[in-house]
């Protein structure tokens, strides 16, 4: 475990937990959805009770501790002989930047204008890392790729966010970008299926649904149970999903129906949630 007071230099990891039972992913929801919202210090002993609800045993809820304080997202400050922690300013960055993009993720986004981002990117197959870690980060901001070299992107506010990406893995390939209409050659559904696999992803959204639709906790710990559960499912679809235009979507796309759930949900059960974990503060 850090030692009290002492700060780590903040370390960014893009890679995903797959794994619900995560204790350091579980973490991270727990943290962002009671801890960011109130500001205030909490105890270890409060983090691992909340940890246990998900039968994370105690051991690896303090790991998991060590792990996230070691990456510079928390600090500890010992006070007798119990420990607090406290979110970091870049923890509270990088958690606050997160709730945003999930709790806005699935709303409205608007009337479409037809036109796509498109940004040319190819790196030799001699640098394989390279390549891979391009893929990943662009991936990961929505962008699709129909054939070697080529990304595309619905969203054209997002050549900023592309740049970035290119410098920090200071990419010297040449790097290219265009807006552009779908021309009249082909078809848009061809290149969306070519770039993204969305038929996958619709499994996931199926699956988000059969597990939260109907489901109806009892007060107390059973409430920030389903919260966390659903703040923590749904937070990976804003890496998943590409967001393209709903005109472009198969009929009765899962993902509507998904994020309708996921706020109306998140909605109902906020309040027994927050309540539970103030009583788990103030035990």
């Amino acid at each position: 475990m850090a030692e009290a007071g002492q700060r780590a230099k903040p370390v960014v990891s893009r890679r995903r937990e797959v794994s619900h039972t995560s204790a350091r992913s579980l973490l991270m929801t727990v943290l962002g959805e009671y801890v960011l919202p109130r500001a205030e210090p909490v105890w270890t002993s409060t983090l691992v009770d909340a940890l246990g609800l998900f039968d994370i045993e105690e051991k690896s809820a303090r790991q998991a501790l060590a792990r996230i304080a070691a990456e510079g997202w928390l600090v500890s400050e010992r006070m007798g002989r119990r420990v607090r922690w406290t979110l970091t300013a870049p923890g509270r960055r990088l958690l606050t930047e997160g709730a945003e993009r999930i709790y806005a993720f699935g709303r409205d986004q608007g009337e479409w204008d037809g036109r796509w981002l498109v940004v040319i990117l190819s790196v030799p197959e001699s640098q394989r890392d390279l390549r891979h870690r391009v893929r990943t980060r662009l991936t990961w901001a929505g962008f699709g790729s129909p054939v070697p070299g080529v990304w595309l992107s619905a969203d054209t506010s997002r050549q900023a966010e592309v740049a970035a990406i290119v410098a920090d893995l200071d990419v010297g390939a040449p790097v290219m970008s265009f807006v552009a209409e779908y021309g009249q050659i082909g078809d848009p559904e061809t290149m969306i299926g070519r770039a993204w696999d969305l038929t996958e992803l619709e499994a996931r959204y199926e699956d988000f649904i059969d597990e939260f639709t109907g489901l109806r906790p009892a007060v107390g710990a059973a409430t920030l149970q389903a919260q966390t559960r659903l703040v923590h499912e749904w937070r990976r679809f804003p890496f998943l999903d590409p967001q393209v235009p709903a005109k472009l979507l198969p009929t009765g796309w899962s993902g509507a129906k998904a994020a309708d759930l996921f706020h109306a949900q998140h909605e109902a059960w906020h309040g027994g949630a927050q309540a539970y974990w103030t009583a788990l503060v103030e035990s």
